[in-house]
């Protein structure tokens, strides 16, 4: 446990560090989005092409690994709008809009700016492949779809219906404009081309792939002390606490349950690929759900409380579930 916590204990911390800076005014908030903009266009594609172009295309798209994480992200989905959507006892209930925003944040775990770091800290560098798999899942399909719940409505003022599916492929669209995905795709192509940039070329693509771990997590920090200045709402604690657990203990075990049972069915299911998988599930909500909610209308308050708990309990249940993994530091 002692070895886990070595590697568990430094990134978490960065992610405090990067509240607290922001809550001392040591940095201004208007920072927030020049840091974030680093990471999101620049550091994490450099560090993401440089997986992608250095492993077989095989290891990258795993299509059994990927058919579990889809359907357990379906089920976590729909799994939590059922349960945020019943009325709490003696309590308001929760709007669709909102139910849609927590089952994204129940379902997205913040594989991209914490998960890649630590986890290839733990389990070493194999473990980016099926963590790619994982967050073009999550970028593409289960943030797609949430969105999509989350703006669907029967009708517009107009009459005219608005299905699902209309506001799935809108959300799909808007999906493609993240660079994440392009940077996977371009290093996919120049490792089944063979092709190698030239040296200068390559080293800046190091140095910028290099500081995303640094970056990003304290990034983290700072996003989510903005996002609970910004709260408006008071929200109880019976629509947000749950939420966060079943982020941090059903997804992962649900993950491992679908894993197991597509083994007991014959289908060639890799037992690192899956401890990949089960791990990225345990990480935290992605915090930049919160700057979605904001965006969409929702209650970003709700949110961001999910996060910022999730992000908090994560240290102990993600250090516990690797541990009780048997998982070691490479």
């Amino acid at each position: 446990m002692q070895e886990i916590l070595a590697v568990t204990f430094p990134f978490f911390a960065l992610v405090l560090l990067g509240y607290l800076a922001m809550q001392r005014g040591m940095l201004p908030e208007s920072a927030i989005p020049g840091l974030n903009g680093f990471v999101l266009f620049f550091a994490l594609p450099c560090m993401l092409f440089r997986f992608g172009a250095s492993m077989p295309f095989a290891q990258l798209i795993d299509p059994v690994l990927i058919g579990i994480y889809v359907l357990c992200a379906l089920v976590m989905v729909l799994f939590t709008i059922g349960f945020t959507l019943q009325r709490a006892p003696g309590g308001p209930g929760v709007p669709m809009k909102d139910a849609a925003f927590g089952a994204l944040v129940a379902a997205f775990p913040n594989s991209g700016f914490m998960g890649f770091p630590l986890l290839i800290g733990l389990l070493g560098e194999r473990s980016a492949g099926p963590l790619i798999g994982c967050i073009l899942v999550d970028l593409v399909i289960t943030s797609s779809l949430c969105l999509a719940l989350a703006q669907w409505r029967p009708t517009s003022d107009s009459g005219t219906p608005h299905g699902v599916w209309g506001s799935f492929w809108r959300a799909m669209r808007g999906a493609f404009s993240n660079p994440l995905p392009w940077a996977i795709a371009l290093g996919a192509v120049f490792a089944a081309l063979q092709v190698s940039l030239p040296g200068p070329v390559s080293d800046i693509i190091r140095m910028l792939g290099d500081s995303a771990t640094p970056v990003a997590l304290f990034t983290i920090g700072a996003v989510l002390w903005r996002a609970q200045q910004h709260v408006h709402s008071r929200t109880p604690p019976s629509q947000f606490v749950p939420v966060a657990l079943i982020k941090l203990l059903v997804h992962p075990m649900l993950v491992l349950s679908g894993g197991l049972i597509a083994h007991a069915a014959g289908l060639e299911v890799s037992r690192f690929g899956l401890l990949v998988l089960v791990l990225s599930s345990a990480l935290p909500s992605a915090s930049n759900v919160a700057i979605l909610a904001e965006r969409y209308g929702a209650d970003n308050g709700r949110i961001t409380r999910i996060i910022m708990v999730s992000t908090a309990l994560a240290f102990i249940t993600f250090s516990v579930m690797a541990w009780a993994f048997g998982v070691k530091r490479v």
